[in-house]
């Protein structure tokens, strides 16, 4: 098929196998292929259960390398998992399948939250399992708010925790976070940074975060660049608008380098304008521009992102 719009990254993919894949980076209508991870397929002993009765299976990451490379090899380029457009029958987008969840009672008040804050309806979405039709009553929620936005929800989360009407989150959730991530950074930093993103919360006891999708008719894009070898950093940043994105763009006042990029959620959103950070990565250059990536690899050992001015170093 050839989808009539952009494909963005948090929606999801539908092949004529029946294969589910979440896009992980932008596409143009003219793209012949989309960058997408496999995360679901069909099984009838699979421990995920749609709403018509079909069951599937949930692929870890080298999983998903595996059966692809059993399967569909020509669906790997690059390292990377690389699906042809005509393969694609469906495609599920979080801002339409967000209404035929809000019958949920908490995906409904978080929901209410942002729209009685002033986000407009069509800002919203639901992506992850629930934008498959595959969560489970343990699911978590990946709220997905589009553009600026995103900026005014975190906002509106702040002032709904201040009220009682969300929770934060409690250390061992927290913990549980941390170890899942596994960043290159103490546990007491990784806290310090991402409760000041302020982009997690609790309702009824249900974990959900909110994810930001660039909604531009141009998204950005990054081709890769001649590598230079590992790098570290610490420059003032002097945009961080991008900060959410994926990857996560920060432009930096540095002799050398003009942006560092970070492939890795841990690190979006880590430093703010003005303040100083300290990045370690692989320095690439393109187009005569140097730049630092962050996340390299899937584990991003080695590499990270710190606000040195957040934890008094800067």
């Amino acid at each position: 098929m050839s989808p009539l719009s952009t494909i963005r990254i948090r929606d999801f993919i539908v092949t004529q196998d029946g294969w589910i894949f979440s896009v992980i980076s932008y596409s143009m209508p003219s793209d012949r292929r989309i960058n997408a991870l496999l995360r679901y397929v069909p099984d009838e002993k699979g421990e995920r259960m749609r709403s018509d009765g079909l069951r599937f299976h949930k692929m870890e990451f080298e999983e998903s390398f595996k059966f692809l490379r059993e399967n569909k090899p020509e669906y790997i380029l690059g390292g990377s998992h690389s699906i042809p457009i005509a393969d694609v029958v469906e495609i599920l987008r979080p801002d339409v399948r967000i209404h035929a969840l809000l019958s949920h009672p908490v995906i409904k008040v978080i929901a209410d939250t942002f729209r009685e804050g002033g986000i407009p309806a069509s800002k919203m979405g639901v992506t992850g399992s629930w934008l498959c039709d595959l969560a489970t009553p343990t699911s978590d929620i990946d709220f997905v708010v589009y553009g600026k936005s995103f900026f005014d929800a975190i906002e509106i989360l702040k002032r709904a925790k201040a009220e009682g009407k969300i929770s934060e989150l409690d250390e061992s959730l927290w913990r549980k976070i941390y170890e899942k991530r596994s960043p290159e950074i103490s546990f007491d930093e990784f806290l310090i940074h991402e409760v000041r993103k302020g982009n997690r919360g609790m309702v009824e006891g249900r974990y959900f975060d909110l994810l930001y999708v660039n909604d531009g008719k141009k998204p950005p894009r990054y081709a890769r660049g001649k590598v230079l070898g590992r790098c570290r950093i610490e420059a003032v940043v002097t945009d961080a608008s991008h900060a959410f994105d994926s990857p996560a763009v920060f432009k930096v006042d540095h002799k050398e380098v003009e942006e560092v990029l970070s492939f890795t959620h841990t690190y979006a959103g880590q430093v703010m304008e003005g303040e100083v950070m300290e990045a370690k990565g692989v320095l690439e250059e393109i187009e005569g521009k140097k730049r630092l990536i962050v996340g390299t690899t899937r584990e991003a050992k080695g590499e990270w992102i710190r606000s040195l001015t957040l934890i008094g170093e800067g």
